[in-house]
C-alpha cells in the first residue's frame, strides 16, 4: 500500500472535534501529499482559526459550513493580518476543503470560496528585471575564497532554484559528477528532487571546492572561512552573500535575500516561454498557484498544466 493510499489516511467524521478534523487533515497532507512538517503546523494554524471562530465549543459539523463562513472569515482576518500571513491562511483553508471534500464532506466547492488575497499593488513579485539579472550574474567576483564561495551560492539559488536553506544542507555526497546532478534531499514538499548540474554552474562550485573550501571534516558543501572555519554555514550567510552580490553590482533592489533570486529566475524563465508546471518542478512547489506568486505569469500560463519538468533527466 502506498503513501497515497486513501485507506492509510484518517478518516474525518461529519461531525467531530477540532482536534480530530485537524489530525486527520495533518495526516492527510504528510501521507497522501508529502508535505513537510513546518508547511503542516503553519497550515494546521490557519484552519484552527477558521474552526475555532466557527465552532466555538470545539464541536464541528461540517455539514453546516458554508461559503459564507468562509468568506466572513477571510473578511475579518484581512483587518488582522499582513497580506503575507493572509495568504498562507488563504492557502491553508483550500488545501484543508479540498481535504474535506475528498472525504465527502462540506458542501460542493467549499474551497472556491475563499477570496483571493492581493500580493501587491502592481499584483507582481519583487524580482530583477533580465537586464538585472544578468548583470548580476555577471558581475560574481572570483578573486578571493568567500568570492568563490559566494559565486557558487548565488549560481545555485539563480540557475537550479535551490533554497537558502537547502543551499546550505547540500552535501559533497549530493553531487554526481559523472551524471551531471545534483541530489536535494528534502524539499518544502517533504520530497527530494535531482537537479541537472549545468555547465555554469559546475564550474562555479569546482572552482570554490579546488581553490575556496577550507580543509574541514564537514559533508556540506559550503562551510565557513573564517570564524569557526570549516564549520557549515547558515541562512544568514546565504543572505550576505546576495548582498555583497548586489552591491558589488550597483543594484537597488526592491528586497534582498534568496528569494529575490528564485523570483527572477523563475520570471525570466516565464518570458523565455517555459511552461508553469516546469518552474514548479525546479523550485520545489507542489502547487501552481505558488509558482503563479513567484512568476509574474499570464492568465494563459495558468492554464498550461500538462507536462512534467523534464530536467530531471541528466
Amino acid at each position: 500500500m502506498g503513501p497515497g493510499d486513501k485507506e492509510e489516511v484518517m478518516p474525518v467524521e461529519t461531525s467531530c472535534t477540532t482536534e480530530a478534523a485537524l489530525a486527520a487533515f495533518d495526516e492527510h497532507l504528510r501521507r497522501a501529499r508529502g508535505v513537510c512538517a513546518g508547511t503542516r503546523v503553519n497550515y494546521a494554524r490557519g484552519v484552527r482559526m477558521l474552526l475555532e471562530e466557527r465552532y466555538p465549543d470545539g464541536r464541528v459539523q461540517f455539514d453546516e459550513l458554508r461559503a459564507r463562513d468562509v468568506i466572513e472569515f477571510v473578511s475579518g482576518a484581512s483587518r488582522r493580518y499582513k497580506p503575507r500571513t493572509l495568504e498562507l491562511v488563504a492557502t491553508s483553508l483550500r488545501s484543508f476543503l479540498r481535504f474535506l471534500r475528498s472525504q465527502g464532506l462540506g458542501t460542493e466547492g467549499l474551497e472556491e470560496a475563499v477570496p483571493m488575497v492581493p500580493h501587491r499593488r502592481d499584483g507582481l513579485v519583487r524580482h530583477l528585471d533580465s537586464g538585472a539579472f544578468s548583470e548580476l550574474i555577471a558581475s560574481l567576483g572570483a578573486s578571493s575564497a568567500r568570492d568563490l564561495r559566494d559565486r557558487a551560492i548565488i549560481l545555485c539559488i539563480a540557475r537550479l532554484g535551490l533554497r537558502a536553506g537547502e543551499v546550505c544542507r547540500l552535501q559533497l555526497d549530493d553531487l554526481d559528477w559523472r551524471q551531471g546532478i545534483v541530489t536535494v534531499r528534502t524539499r518544502k514538499t517533504g520530497h527530494g528532487a535531482q537537479l541537472p548540474i549545468t555547465a555554469e554552474v559546475g564550474e562555479a562550485l569546482v572552482a570554490y571546492l579546488q581553490r575556496g573550501r577550507p580543509e574541514t571534516v564537514a559533508r556540506e558543501v559550503f562551510v565557513l572561512a573564517r570564524l569557526r572555519t570549516g564549520a557549515p554555514i547558515s541562512v544568514s550567510i546565504v543572505g550576505r552573500a546576495v548582498q555583497r552580490a548586489l552591491d558589488r553590482a550597483g543594484i537597488d533592489a526592491p528586497t534582498r535575500g534568496g528569494n529575490l533570486l528564485r523570483h527572477s529566475m523563475a520570471t525570466e524563465l516565464q518570458t523565455r516561454g517555459v511552461r508553469l508546471v516546469e518552474i514548479a518542478g525546479l523550485l520545489g512547489h507542489s502547487e501552481l498557484a505558488t509558482t503563479r506568486i513567484y512568476a509574474a505569469v499570464d492568465a494563459a500560463a495558468l492554464r498550461d498544466v500538462a507536462l512534467p519538468w523534464p530536467g530531471r533527466a541528466s
